[in-house]
């Protein structure tokens, strides 16, 4: 819907004023990429911005007393301490978020933005192999998720350091065990 809202934006303003800083015709400035920018990101930043505010609140707040306690000021203590550990939290639900970003990239094609999905109904079309070039687009959407569900397990490894004794085993490290 928000897609739509934006595309559709020049219906109720013709032209975007800013004053003496800038003034131009709403449909110039909304362009098939901008409302897909605009809509998918600001969706997408409301998640974010809930990720990290727990993610941050997730961390003791003796944690923090303790670095003001050595002396350290607010902007390394939160580089240092804070976020290292709210990294831990913030992780799994963003790589989640930037999944299934991802595969709701797809609804921009309402908007006229040709992406993977769009792409490959006008190749379908112009083919003739609509039904093929579909698999070919789940096979890709399957290609491109699965590469990023497993950078986000290593990701997710990498910072679960120190909160456990030893690290979760990587997929292949199951066959070597004797």
């Amino acid at each position: 819907m928000q897609l739509l809202v934006w595309f559709n934006l020049s219906l109720i303003f013709q032209y975007i004023d800013l004053g003496p800083i800038y003034k131009n015709e709403t449909v110039d400035v909304m362009t098939p990429f901008m409302v897909a920018l605009l809509g998918l990101g600001l969706n997408e930043g409301a998640y974010m911005a809930e990720i990290v505010r727990a993610g941050i609140q997730s961390v003791d707040e003796g944690q923090t007393e303790a670095a003001h306690a050595l002396g350290m000021s607010q902007t390394k203590t939160m580089g240092r301490i804070v976020l290292p550990q709210a990294m831990r939290v913030i992780v799994p639900p963003t790589g989640n978020e930037f999944i299934n970003m991802l595969k709701t990239s797809s609804l921009v094609s309402a908007v006229q933005y040709t992406e993977l999905l769009r792409a490959s109904s006008n190749i379908g079309n112009t083919a003739g192999a609509v039904m093929e070039m579909l698999f070919v687009a789940s096979i890709w959407y399957l290609a491109l998720t699965s590469v990023f569900s497993v950078g986000q397990y290593y990701l997710e490894r990498r910072f679960s350091r120190g909160s456990t004794r030893n690290l979760p085993p990587t997929p292949g490290s199951g066959s070597r065990r004797t």
